[in-house]
Parts: structure tokens; sequence; C-alpha cells
């Protein structure tokens, strides 16, 4: 047994059972890959992967068990690396971060210019998709670090901490009659076509619900994934806008007007998920740090131990 061979089973599980795609993504041969997973079950004395002719169609039960087992292993030959990436001389190598459009636009550009300067042989990459895709990257290892609004505490191998809350805010061009009402509410807003986020993003939920709860019908004629999309669209005449608070820039957003609405949509909590068992270099917890001051490296690694408690906001 070695340790590419672990690789190659967890490669395959990941890929869904693809072993051609498991093959190229670590640079081997298809039939290499193929012979070792035989010589390990061989070893184990069990069949890992269901077959039917040359094609992997499924996971046995003691296959399941196998790939947990596989997974922490190679999570831990993983922290080991980042252990000796962290004393071996000053920081460097590569910290991925995944995150949504609207963090990496509006809240991350001063995080990332401070952590540059501090930590100038760390390549940063910022990965961006939903919430969903931020979870997956961060539970899957293909990110250290995932900061998103929602889906992260629904991924059970990820550790998430609060970060900051936010509010949505509505917005509408210049002069629009809607900026004449002292103060807006639901009834008001389904009066006008409305644009704001696509279903997975940026605290929707909270944005159906209240809509819900009041018995009303948005006329939603425009979702997008990208607040600025979103801004554009409103400032073309298309609808009014409903975003995140932070999404909104008063220098920048000069032919817009942003109306309050905290008092017609439920807070949302932004969140920070770190793998389960994974472990942290110095330069991680700075990032964290930058990022959410109260998240401290004993807050975070007391988090990850299970010894510690949600810091709350």
């Amino acid at each position: 047994m070695n340790i590419q061979q672990l690789r190659y089973l967890h490669e395959i599980a990941k890929r869904g059972l693809n072993v051609s795609e498991a093959a190229a993504a670590l640079y081997t041969s298809q039939p290499g890959v193929s012979k070792q997973v035989r010589l390990l079950e061989e070893e184990l004395g069990i069949t890992v992967f269901e077959r039917s002719g040359k094609r992997l169609t499924g996971i046995t039960e003691p296959g399941r068990q196998v790939l947990d087992i596989v997974a922490r292993m190679l999570q831990d030959a993983g922290n080991l690396k980042r252990v000796g990436e962290e004393y071996a001389a000053e920081a460097s190598g590569t910290l991925d971060v995944a995150t949504t459009h609207t963090q990496a636009r509006y809240l991350l550009p001063p995080v990332v210019k401070r952590f540059m300067e501090r930590h100038p042989r760390v390549r940063l990459r910022l990965h961006q998709g939903n919430p969903h895709q931020v979870a997956g990257w961060v539970a899957d290892g293909t990110a250290d670090i995932g900061i998103a609004t929602e889906a992260l505490a629904e991924q059970p191998r990820l550790v998430t901490l609060p970060c900051y809350q936010w509010s949505h805010t509505v917005v509408a061009p210049r002069g629009h009659a809607l900026l004449e009402e002292r103060a807006i509410d639901l009834a008001a807003l389904v009066r006008w076509p409305l644009i704001t986020y696509d279903p997975t993003f940026t605290g929707r939920t909270k944005i159906d619900r209240a809509f819900e709860r009041a018995g009303a019908t948005p006329n939603i004629v425009l979702t997008a994934v990208d607040s600025d999309v979103i801004k554009t669209y409103v400032e073309l005449g298309l609808g009014i806008g409903i975003i995140a608070e932070m999404a909104f820039d008063p220098a920048r957003d000069t032919a817009l007007a942003a109306l309050a609405a905290n008092h017609l949509f439920e807070t949302n909590t932004t969140r920070l998920g770190i793998r389960r068992g994974g472990w942290l270099r110095r330069c991680d917890h700075d990032f964290i740090e930058l990022f959410a001051p109260q998240l401290t490296r004993s807050v975070v690694e007391a988090t990850l131990r299970g010894g510690g408690e949600d810091p709350g906001l």
C-alpha cells in the first residue's frame, strides 16, 4: 500500500467513478491507475468498486468505509506538508480561497491587499462560484477557506464560523417614483418589476421568504449572480433592484439611489468554512483575522478541535 494508490482511489470517487478523468487529473495513464487500484484491492482483500466489464459502476459497502479512511489519511498527509511549510521557512506556497462574487468584489479587496503586503511569497488564488460550489470546493480540498452567506453551514464536512451580518437594500434609478415614498414596504415593491439574485445566491432565500409570509407575489423579471449586473439593468430602467447592502457604493453608483430594506427582509450572516480536521498555517490564520477580526487563531483552533463555542456576532 502506498500514498499514490490512495490518491487514485480518492480521485476516482471524486470524479464520479470516471477512471480516465481521474488519471488525467493525476497526470498518469488510465491502465496504470486501474492496475494500482486492483493491486490495492487484492492487498486489502476486498472489492472497493463494483464493475461491469471494465467500467466502474458503483462503490461497495466496504469500499465506502475504505474511501472515508482514505480521505482522512490524505487530509492528514496534506496537513503534514503544511506543517513543514509553516516551520521550514518564511511563509510561502499557495492559499486558495473560495467565495462568491459579492464577497470577492466588495469585501475582500482591502483584505487581499493587506494580506499580500504581509505575505509576499504566498500566492493567493480566489475561486468564485455559488455558495454550494464554495462549500464543495472546501470540502473536497480544492480550497482551504470558504466564504459565503448560504450553504456552508449545510456541509457536514466543514466547520463554519460567523463573520458578519448584513441586510438587503433596494436600489432604483434616481428620479424613480418609488424614491418619493417615505417608507417602502413589500406592497410597494410588488407594483414594480424586480431584479435580484439567482435563487442560490446572496441571501435570496430571505427575499423569497419575506414575500411568501406577506402573501405577496413579486414580479421578478430578471435574476443574476452578480450585483454589478443587477445594478446595470436597474440603471437601464428595467426594474427595481434588491441587492446586498455592501454592494451599493454611493461614490460609484451615482445613477442609483438606495433605500434601506432591513425592515423588510431577515438579516443574513456571512460565514467562513474550513474542512473538519484541517490544519491551518500562520498565513491562513492571518487571512481569516484580516477578514473577520473576531476570529482569532485561538477561537478558530478551539472550534476546529470541537472545544470552542460559536463566537456569535
